[in-house]
């Protein structure tokens, strides 16, 4: 008996997949080592570093490894508004991710330029994830702009096949799911070309596999993208 075409919104899956970002789930690439070797030495001029990058590059991992290696505070930059400054500061290592999303909100800019001096005055660090370089956020605070622009800056590139292979073949490891040794090799040139893209489809191919009591296949492969093309 034939099974009916596969659709995406036929398995329920939360939108925001759970991810691990410990460093050991982090897979270590060409298009990454350098980034990793600037994170992971430390000693950045004046305390500080934007990391950049694409979405689903990794800049999230690498922020979340920095900041349980060194205590450090974690949060999105447009949570700063609100946030107890001193405490963070005092915590003495603070991690912004989107930070490039704080630009033209004066509030948030102020914010971000009152956490860097007091991290300065004590000697902490501060690690900034974020789309692009600086000067390419649209800063409106020259003051902030210019203590920025002065950081050290480390790029991520967007993830190539080596890097997603690895990934995908770990993801699938960890799920314990044995598949084709074909499979990887076609899902590169079809998948979302990101780490999140990655964990998705995995996380489908195995729901859908379980849900038909089937092995993942390749033909299983082709339903489930044709369904991410065409959801209805």
């Amino acid at each position: 008996m034939t099974s009916p075409p596969f659709r995406a919104g036929q398995i329920n899956l939360p939108l925001d997949l759970p991810a691990s970002y410990s460093r050991a789930d982090f897979v270590p690439a060409p298009c990454n080592a350098h980034a990793l070797q600037m994170i992971t030495q430390g000693g950045w001029p004046a305390g500080k570093l934007v990391l950049t990058g694409p979405e689903g590059a990794g800049k999230t991992h690498l922020l979340h490894v920095w900041a349980a290696e060194h205590d450090a505070a974690l949060l999105r930059a447009q949570h700063l508004d609100g946030a107890d400054l001193p405490a963070l500061a005092e915590r003495g290592n603070v991690a912004l991710d989107d930070a490039h999303q704080i630009a033209g909100q004066p509030e948030l800019e102020a914010a971000l330029f009152h956490l860097h001096n007091l991290l300065a005055a004590s000697g902490g660090q501060v690690l900034l994830g974020a789309r692009g370089p600086v000067r390419d956020w649209g800063l409106r605070l020259p003051d902030l702009a210019s203590r920025l622009q002065a950081a050290a800056h480390v790029g991520l590139a967007a993830p190539d096949d080596a890097l997603l292979a690895a990934v995908l073949t770990k993801l699938f490891a960890d799920r314990q799911v044995s598949v084709p040794d074909t499979l990887i090799p076609y899902l590169l040139p079809r998948m979302e070309r990101s780490l999140g893209g990655a964990l998705h489809i995995v996380a489908l191919l195995d729901a859908a596999a379980l849900a038909r009591k089937k092995p993942i296949s390749r033909n299983l492969a082709a339903e489930i993208l044709n369904g991410l093309r065409d959801p209805e």
